[in-house]
């Protein structure tokens, strides 16, 4: 099969270009490098078509997706830290990229997949969250929540395209994913606290650590994806992919110190200090993935102790 992933020199889009190889299909990338790098996909050089570009080039764009069997799109501007330096450029790419994607997919009816985010629900405080939990962001100067916003257009794009040209997506709403060659450089916490820990250095906690969240290992999250763009009945639907087991940051940082067996101390600092204004956080975000369960058998296998091992190993190496 011939597979197209935008963003697929990132972290969840190189792990899926793996897989995709070792199962023996043929892969195309493309990735602006904004956020991805060549060295996610440097040892599958020579078994990848790799272009350098942006998903808001539409006649490149179009010309992948043609060229294409199945279109895996996971390009996004990503990172809060990210998304509120760069807050117009990642809007812009967010939306009007993927509606580019979105439209050649449906143009020369390619199978899709979409990579969603558990931002979409906000800080609804009603927790677990399943797919058809509410929405609930913050003011449009909370900057934070564009990508939110941004996010919930493409998918409603995504379902009216299905509904009205028969286009055949499925969506992935991630949770906390997390692994090897993910970067703590956009303020994803689990890297960000691994890399402080090995070398022994503060483990800087944002406000007072009893925010609460599950990470999931990108093995998995690969696992799902792959299962639902082979499962017919996924087409036109939404699933959560998340990992088990509700932990705080407080808690995190702890068992961060203890895997690696760092001299590290956990310093708090104020969010004010951290990020600019117009940043706003949620006290859970916890999924429910029983629907992803119910259709094609999925869960995760990874617990946090193997996901905290496989990034140290990773750092380290």
């Amino acid at each position: 099969m011939r597979a197209f992933i935008t963003g697929g020199a990132g972290f969840i889009g190189s792990h899926l270009a793996d897989a995709l190889i070792a199962r023996g299909d043929s892969v195309t990338v493309l990735d602006n490098m904004s956020t991805g790098s060549t060295k996610n996909i440097a040892h599958l050089q020579g078994k990848i078509q790799v272009h350098e570009g942006d998903i808001r080039d539409k006649a490149l764009i179009e010309k992948l997706v043609e060229q294409s069997d199945i279109v895996f799109h996971m390009a996004a501007a990503l990172g809060v830290k990210n998304i509120m330096e760069h807050t117009l450029e990642s809007i812009d790419r967010n939306f009007n990229g993927s509606e580019i994607v979105l439209h050649a997919a449906t143009e020369y009816n390619k199978r899709l997949i979409i990579a969603s985010t558990s931002e979409i629900y906000g800080k609804n405080p009603n927790q677990p969250l399943n797919e058809e939990s509410d929405r609930v962001v913050g003011a449009p100067q909370k900057i934070r929540w564009t990508y939110a916003d941004a996010k919930a257009l493409e998918e409603a794009v995504a379902h009216t395209l299905h509904k009205t040209h028969g286009l055949k997506v499925t969506t992935v709403r991630f949770f906390n994913t997390v692994g090897p060659r993910q970067t703590g450089q956009y303020g994803m916490v689990v890297p960000r606290f691994i890399q402080s820990a090995l070398k022994n250095q503060d483990i800087t906690i944002y406000d007072d650590g009893s925010q609460s969240r599950v990470f999931c290992h990108v093995e998995d999250a690969v696992k799902a994806v792959l299962t639902l763009s082979e499962t017919d009945s996924t087409i036109g639907d939404y699933f959560n992919v998340g990992g088990v087991g509700e932990i705080t940051i407080k808690e995190l940082a702890a068992k961060v110190i203890e895997r690696t067996k760092s001299a590290s101390a956990i310093k708090f600092v104020p969010y004010s200090d951290a990020y600019p204004a117009g940043f706003e956080d949620m006290q859970r975000r916890v999924p429910d993935i029983s629907k992803i369960k119910r259709f094609i058998g999925w869960q995760p296998r990874h617990s946090l102790d193997s996901i905290i091992d496989s990034v140290a190993t990773n750092l380290k190496g």
